[in-house]
């Protein structure tokens, strides 16, 4: 890093995509929002089935529409998460103030956090109800209802490392508010 506050030093310079790209949590941001693709995408695409006898269709969880719903739900909200913390982090560097650092850092702990609970529980309802269903006719959809349960599970632990990694930066924001509080810079020679 060089000096300033986690990229301070390069507050209002032009943006540099490479240095985006390389960043582990822009890359774990990447990766979150492709997994919520992969899961409402799955579940949109052939999560729901209807049999010649019925006419109307039902969800291949256990016929339970609330599982695809919450699914589905759980997968466009954590895509557009994705998108506008990827926007976060595209403005980071051009934001100067520490303070107004720390409390972009501390959204991202905070919704981090949430959604890694948010995927836990969609693993677990997901997993539940694929577990206790009873027909799938043919074999239908079944490879989508497996990819949504695993994908689920895997975005666990990409928000939770997001979530790391953001206290890992604010830990960064506050021992460099600290310092710059007890070392000002016309102080030095």
């Amino acid at each position: 890093m060089e000096g300033g506050a986690y990229g301070a030093g390069k507050a209002g310079g032009a943006f540099d995509p490479y240095t985006l790209v390389r960043q582990p949590h822009t890359i774990l941001r990447v990766v979150s929002w492709v997994f919520s693709i992969v899961v409402f995408g799955s579940i949109v695409n052939e999560g729901y089935l209807n049999s010649p006898s019925e006419s109307e269709e039902f969800c291949i969880y256990n016929r339970n529409p609330n599982a695809c719903g919450y699914g589905v739900t759980v997968g466009v909200l954590a895509f557009l998460t994705c998108l506008l913390y990827l926007a976060l982090d595209v403005y980071f560097p051009q934001i100067s103030s520490v303070k107004d650092r720390k409390k972009a850092v501390l959204s991202d702990i905070g919704v981090s956090a949430f959604w890694a609970f948010l995927w836990f529980v969609g693993f677990c309802y997901l997993a539940n109800q694929w577990q206790v269903s009873k027909d799938s006719p043919l074999n239908e959809g079944t490879d989508a209802a497996r990819a949504a349960i695993a994908f689920s599970f895997f975005s666990i632990f990409t928000w939770s490392l997001t979530a790391a990694l953001a206290v890992r930066r604010f830990k960064d924001l506050t021992f460099q508010e600290e310092y710059s509080t007890l070392f000002p810079t016309s102080a030095q020679p």
